[in-house]
């Protein structure tokens, strides 16, 4: 694993965060480092995947980055005739996530595509997985891309939706903001590299609160919908319809 060394010198002009070819080649890294609870969530959407998906359909996993979720899933799905279709809207990441996919033997298919995933026809779908995507997404697209998903969902088909969180109590989300760092710390970035990252992230990803994510995906549909998992501000929820 390619440690994620980025931010580790001071960079006189800072852009935007990019999913570009430096951030694909260490993304394990960094994500495993960066995300409290990843790998908890990884292994969770298996389970959920051998307990959800069916026979005869189809699994989305939109901004499927290397493939973690799409390969967790592929390893647990007991069902016949199933397809996965993997989203990433980053080149780096899906030549690698292919290469992935492409290393381990498995009876079900999956497409890897490089495309952005609010043009993706969902269909047939008895599982959707957004892992950390749906906070890189304008806000104003965010509905949308729900309500397409819940179309595209079969009765009983389950949504996984897991997001870094605000909190609306100052105290609290300024707690577990600096939870967060410390944990990056303890993890061996630097306060440099903490800071430039986050510095580099306030453009593009712009985090919900648990309620406006809940109220948002009963709001197209969704009769049953909570979170079912956190680590100081980042979680998942799962959505049932």
């Amino acid at each position: 694993m390619n440690k994620d060394r980025i931010f580790s010198a001071p960079i006189e002009k800072l852009g935007d965060f990019t999913f570009d070819e430096n951030v694909a080649e260490v993304f394990p890294d960094m994500i495993q480092r960066s995300v409290p609870g990843y790998s908890n969530i990884i292994t969770a959407i298996g389970m959920l995947a051998n307990r959800f998906v069916t026979a005869n359909s189809n699994v989305y996993d939109l901004g499927c980055s290397r493939g973690a979720a799409t390969l967790s899933a592929r390893r647990h799905i007991q069902q016949p005739n199933v397809k996965i279709i993997g989203v990433d809207n980053s080149l780096p990441m899906v030549e690698r996530c292919r290469q992935h996919v492409n290393a381990y033997h498995s009876d079900i298919p999956v497409e890897i595509l490089c495309d952005d995933i609010r043009r993706i026809h969902i269909e047939n779908a008895s599982m959707v997985i957004l892992n950390f995507t749906l906070q890189f997404l304008p806000q104003e697209d965010r509905l949308a891309l729900l309500h397409k998903i819940y179309a595209g969902l079969n009765p009983q088909g389950v949504l996984i939706l897991s997001e870094k969180f605000i909190f609306a109590d100052e105290r609290v989300n300024d707690l577990l903001i600096d939870l967060h760092h410390q944990f990056k710390r303890a993890n061996g970035y630097s306060e440099l590299e903490v800071s430039q990252k986050r510095t580099a992230l306030e453009n593009v990803m712009r985090p919900d609160s648990v309620d406006t994510h809940k109220v948002r995906l009963k709001s197209v549909g969704f009769s049953h919908c909570d979170l079912w998992f956190q680590c100081f501000n980042f979680g998942s929820i799962v959505a049932i319809k």
